[in-house]
């Protein structure tokens, strides 16, 4: 049992880690960093991630600004 709860707990501990909002705010970093670098559409992808899986965080909102600007750029 005890060998069990060594391994559960890291474990439940990373899974909770990686659905946090600082998750959101690496992937806006990732995002703006991408567009910097003129690589559009994956920072468009990244943008798009942000806003299904955080939809609520800050991260989202500024995501949902760039993916408009985005779109008017040709």
């Amino acid at each position: 049992m005890n060998r069990v709860a060594t391994w559960l707990i890291p474990t439940l501990l990373l899974a909770i880690s990686a659905c946090s909002p600082d998750q959101a705010a690496q992937l806006l970093e990732t995002a703006q960093f991408e567009e910097r670098q003129t690589n559009r559409a994956h920072a468009k992808e990244l943008y798009e991630q942000i806003v299904h899986q955080y939809p609520d965080s800050p991260a989202a909102k500024i995501a949902r600004t760039r993916l408009t600007a985005l779109a008017d750029k040709p």
